[in-house]
Formats: C-alpha cells, structure tokens, sequence
C-alpha cells in the first residue's frame, strides 16, 4: 500500500532477458542467491547496489576469474516505480539489508565487510525504513526468505507468542524405545522444534530417501544438536523447520511423516487432525 518499489527475479539462465527490462536500468538494489556448497540449510547470497542494476549484473555474470561471480543461480532486484531513488538512498539500503541479512542467519553471505552508510538526512532514512519493510514483506512471496528473522520460541517477547502461536497447540513427539521426548510449536508457517528436545545421536536410515540427511548433519556440524547424557543428542536453542516431517526425520534419524508423529499434549490429536480442523473451521 503506497509504495512504489517494484521488484522483479529470475533465473540465471534468463539474465539476457531480464537485462533488457526497462526496470533494470534503473537505480537500485539486487541479490544473487545460490546454493551453499558448505551448509544445506540455507542460501548463499551477494547484496549489491547500483546506478545501473543491468550493467552491474553483465559483470557478475562474467567467470570468477575476469572478475564475476559463479556461484549465483538466481537475481531479484529491487527498484522504484517513480525512479526516486538516489545513489545514495540504495548506499544506504544496501548497508542495512547486509546487515539484516547478517542477523538472520538464514543465509550465508559473500560481502565482505559492510560499511555504515550514516550521511543519508533523517527524512531519507525515515522513507528508506519503510522501503526495507516492504522488501521484507516481499521477498518470501517470491521464496526468499533469507530477510525473515529467526523465529524462536524461548527467547520471544511473551505478548508476541501469544500473538502468533494462539492458533497452535504445543506438539510432541516421543520415540520410547529410545528415550526420545521432544516439542514443537507452529509459529508464522514454520515448525519450531523447542530448545532441549532430544533427537537420535546418528541418522540411521538405510533406505534411498535421505533427502533430509544433509539437515541434520548439518545441525551436528553447526553444534545446534549435541551430545546428551542419555546418549542421544539435545537441541541447544530453537531451531525452525519447514515442515513437521523434516522436523520428525531429523529427531528420528530417519525419514518421517510429521503430519501423524507429532502429538497436540493435550488432547493427543495428530497434527494432521488438528490442521484439518482448522482449516474446516475458518
């Protein structure tokens, strides 16, 4: 509503089309996303800023050695419709979407250091906040969530829990014969699995489908699950999931259905039950 950024992505593979764009001339901001060959839970990305956003793409597109980047798979640039942003307001944007991007954690980032960008006049600041608030609002509808802070459950503003999880019961899910308890709530679209939950200490599936292994090896790597006296592991902060069946194939070492595994504690509906019903119920 009143705003008149415009935001436009796309594969790689059509960056001749898309430098063509009459948007992509413009002033503004972009990001390169690609994958992180060193951490399959999230994204790599390069935040950039230019006069000419197609200009600045030919060069990114070049090979690593003249000078490019090889690692990006996708671009989505940021521009305005009324063509009212300056050199320096994307200056300034830059430096603070680096800096959001940092405090997610939901990405792996290829900038260097960035650099506080303070000479933009308190009005101008003011009108570029609510730019960036809007980008963030935007960019997960295109399937980028790299911008979203990390939800968590422990660490959250009580009024804000209620506000977002009213809606969502306290799951669990148990494994007895390995001593396995751990909890889970719904917040915003993501499955939050709760700080001290147990999981299995390997993953144990020798079937074919291991598509959520890389996941949970790399919460050992990143120490986010750790070595418990039962002998399984513990996770030592909130950790966000996609969805109950990643969450359910990480605690259980294996590939698992979340939609029946997990239990609401009190009435001991699946989750599966209780999403049906609140979908009957709207």
């Amino acid at each position: 509503m009143n705003w008149t950024g415009h935001a436009l992505t796309g594969p790689r593979s059509k960056l001749p089309e898309i430098v063509k764009r009459p948007e992509c001339s413009r002033t503004g901001v972009y990001f390169l996303i690609g994958t992180d060959p060193d951490n399959a839970m999230r994204p790599l990305v390069y935040i950039g800023e230019s006069d000419d956003v197609a200009q600045r793409l030919k060069q990114h597109n070049r090979p690593e050695n003249q000078g490019g980047k090889d690692f990006w798979e996708k671009v989505c640039l940021i521009t305005s419709k009324d063509q009212n942003l300056t050199k320096s307001h994307v200056k300034y944007l830059e430096s603070q979407l680096i800096a959001l991007a940092k405090n997610s954690g939901r990405c792996g980032l290829v900038n260097g250091t960035s650099h506080e960008y303070l000479t933009l006049p308190e009005s101008d600041r003011a009108d570029m906040s609510f730019f960036i608030d809007q980008i963030r609002m935007i960019l997960p509808v295109l399937g980028l969530n790299f911008l979203r802070d990390q939800q968590t459950l422990a660490n959250s503003d009580q009024s804000n829990i209620v506000a977002t999880t009213q809606d969502s019961p306290t799951f669990e899910m148990r494994i007895p014969k390995y001593g396995i308890v751990a909890e889970a709530q719904e917040v915003e679209g993501e499955f939050i699995v709760q700080a001290k939950s147990l999981a299995r200490d390997h993953w144990a599936s020798n079937s074919d489908y291991t598509s959520y292994k890389p996941l949970y090896q790399q919460l050992v790597e990143d120490k986010i699950l750790i070595p418990d006296h039962s002998g399984n592991v513990r996770f030592i902060q909130d950790q966000a999931f996609n969805s109950p069946s990643a969450a359910a194939a990480v605690i259980s070492g294996r590939p698992a259905n979340g939609r029946t595994t997990w239990k609401d504690k009190k009435s001991g509906k699946s989750y599966g039950q209780w999403q049906s019903e609140l979908t009957d119920n709207t």
